[in-house]
């Protein structure tokens, strides 16, 4: 038996629901070894963004906020969703610190991109390294948003998540990312 992964055929796709900050499909994909269709829904959600800011003096802008999702109060980078019409990860994610925490300026670039969950979305999340940022404008908080600011010395980012003080997947994919930059891996912008 051939032991290579090939994707599946896709020979249908329908919508089943329009929920404002997601959709969900229905697939038709064929099983390439068995030749059996199989019905599989995907949520389709625009991009996501998480800034990893330094300030000047070593520190970690971070965020903390109630997510409704897990009904917990989390600690996590600044973040969110990609508007539809926005095209560049790199801007979203300066926009993003700006409005949830005031922090700018410095320079900006990608580090890389992760699935959120590629078993059942079709969207990436980017992690944006800021360097060199500072404190530049009020913050501008959408009414939904409830967010503390916290700057944290990056010799503490390793405890606050081994100790589970940040759980949110995403965020700690982007400090993953963060790290690997920290100790060399990562030295240009990632695609």
């Amino acid at each position: 038996m051939d032991d290579v992964i090939r994707p599946w055929e896709k020979v249908g796709s329908k919508e089943v629901g329009n929920f404002r900050i997601f959709n969900v499909r229905s697939d038709i994909r064929i099983h390439p070894r068995s030749g059996r269709q199989h019905d599989l829904y995907v949520i389709e959600s625009v991009d996501w963004v998480n800034a990893c800011a330094v300030t000047p003096d070593g520190k970690l802008v971070m965020v903390e906020q109630f997510r409704h999702g897990s009904e917990t109060v989390e600690m996590e980078v600044p973040g969110g969703m990609m508007d539809r019409e926005d095209t560049d990860p790199v801007e979203t994610a300066v926009r993003e610190l700006r409005e949830e925490t005031g922090y700018g300026g410095g320079e900006a670039r990608l580090l890389g991109y992760m699935h959120g969950n590629s078993a059942i979305m079709n969207n990436r999340c980017h992690t944006v390294l800021v360097t060199g940022a500072t404190l530049q404008h009020a913050r501008q908080l959408d009414a939904g948003e409830d967010i503390r600011v916290h700057l944290v010395a990056l010799e503490e980012v390793p405890r606050l998540v081994a100790s589970g003080r940040v759980r949110h997947s995403i965020a700690l994919a982007a400090l993953h990312h963060f790290d690997l930059w920290r100790r060399g891996f990562i030295t240009t912008g990632a695609a």
